[in-house]
């Protein structure tokens, strides 16, 4: 999915009636690609979905806008190897429209699970599509011959943020603690933080070994070197708006100089320079 549509997508989770977000999606198609063993990546409108399938169901982690959901759950039954299409659990990495809008949909056939914040969130808005099981600092399961690993981090894109690990796979899911090439969005709204979100990635660095695919929030398949290339960039940028700060440059003098021109590909429809930039201002 490329910048253009996946910063309207998100914009639409937040701006548009929930009938011109279902027009909005009319051509979206949802694309599968196999990570490794049993375990995929759908990629349409919306963060990325991780997928495990075998006999004992199907285990999805996030879904997407709720008018993708049967192209979600055609783009699973399609896979030769579902034996399962209807999915049975449905993990979500956060409370993000763009991640637990299918919520609804899929509740009819699967458990939903969360963090405790995440709930708390998402049931402000609806009592609908809510998490039925919730966990404090994670939570395991055990199906199609793999281990899943569901781990709650602290507040970093949010509050609520979950990175999911199957272990024989050797296959992470970070959900937006990942933006692949591009300015992340950390929503200080829900609980997150630019210190936050560069602890989280570093922890994750030290976990994550060099063979291991992983599932970004947004963007392509990746790896771990684009993961530190991530973090690389979120401490050099800090770095340069920060100093510009302590030397008393306002956010619009900041805003107006710009930041290195190396970082010119990071910025993108949704999280623009600007809008990075004021991201970096405002953190502690």
């Amino acid at each position: 999915m490329n910048k253009l549509t996946f910063g309207i997508s998100m914009l639409a989770a937040t701006m548009l009636s929930p009938a011109a977000i279902s027009n909005s999606m009319d051509d979206v198609v949802i694309k599968a690609q196999q990570v490794s063993n049993n375990v995929y990546m759908l990629a349409g409108a919306g963060g990325n979905i991780g997928v495990l399938l075998g006999a004992d169901g199907t285990l999805m982690i996030d879904d997407q806008f709720e008018p993708l959901a049967p192209k979600i759950e055609q783009a699973i039954a399609n896979i030769e190897s579902a034996k399962q299409p209807k999915v049975s659990y449905v993990v979500n990495t956060h409370y993000h429209g763009d991640h637990s809008g299918g919520n609804v949909y899929f509740s009819k056939s699967a458990s939903l699970l969360a963090h405790e914040n995440v709930r708390k969130r998402l049931a402000k808005k609806s009592n609908q599509g809510l998490p039925v099981i919730t966990y404090e600092s994670g939570v395991k399961l055990h199906l199609n011959n793999e281990d899943v690993h569901v781990m709650h981090l602290p507040a970093g894109h949010t509050d609520g943020d979950s990175v999911i690990y199957f272990a024989n796979a050797n296959v992470w899911h970070l959900g937006d603690l990942f933006f692949q090439n591009r300015f992340p969005y950390i929503d200080t709204d829900g609980g997150g933080s630019v210190k936050g979100y560069i602890q989280n990635i570093s922890s994750l660095l030290l976990k994550i070994d060099e063979s291991a695919p992983i599932i970004p929030g947004h963007g392509e398949l990746a790896n771990k070197k684009d993961l530190q290339n991530l973090l690389s960039m979120i401490i050099a940028t800090k770095l340069e708006v920060q100093t510009k700060r302590a030397k008393g440059d306002s956010l619009e003098d900041v805003i107006k100089a710009g930041l290195s021109e190396k970082w010119s590909s990071w910025h993108w429809s949704f999280i623009t320079e600007e809008k990075w930039i004021k991201t970096l201002y405002n953190s502690k």
